[in-house]
């Protein structure tokens, strides 16, 4: 695997090593060892996917608070995704910046999202599927959320919104004046 450091700290981006031959090829998606090495998390206990039919269709802006905080390895399996990140950690020298990335079937890069992070993707095709693993398990009562169009974050989605759940269309606002989510 290659780690590419992102303008976000603590964020990575990482691109599969593939080692090929006429039936394809192999690459490790994952490596505890490799993982370590760049300082990132490497207990997961939970994996989960998508599937949105819809070019268009909005997941998140999803983070959970305290000792349900994640770690989230991302990675599109069919279709494209935008997937973005915001940095709520308010001793982060990243704090409330936002980065984008596009991750595919064709290019294969995965996403590590650190704790005290914002995750959300958009779907940039039809029938996408998306896989992620997750450091800690879901728990309903950490769960937070950011909108999507909040004019404090002032990111750009790539295509008109088509799909959302109520859920995501209602997250508050930011206030201007509000404390850090994640110190």
């Amino acid at each position: 695997m290659i780690f590419h450091e992102t303008t976000l700290k603590d964020a990575w981006l990482i691109e599969l090593q593939k080692r090929g031959d006429e039936r394809g090829f192999f690459a490790r998606t994952y490596c505890e060892t490799e993982f370590a090495a760049h300082g990132l998390i490497t207990r997961y206990v939970q994996q989960n996917t998508s599937f949105s039919k819809d070019k268009g269709t909005l997941r998140g802006m999803h983070f959970q608070r305290g000792d349900a905080a994640e770690a989230k390895l991302v990675r599109c399996l069919r279709g494209a995704i935008m997937d973005i990140i915001v940095d709520l950690r308010g001793a982060s020298p990243t704090y409330m910046q936002h980065e984008a990335f596009e991750l595919t079937d064709e290019n294969r890069h995965q996403l590590y999202v650190p704790p005290g992070f914002a995750h959300a993707f958009q779907t940039l095709t039809d029938d996408v599927e998306v896989s992620y693993l997750v450091s800690s398990p879901y728990t309903p009562s950490a769960e937070g959320g950011l909108r999507y169009d909040d004019p404090a974050l002032g990111i750009d989605w790539p295509v008109p919104v088509s799909v959302i759940s109520d859920k995501d269309r209602v997250w508050p606002l930011l206030s201007a004046d509000a404390e850090p989510i994640f110190a």
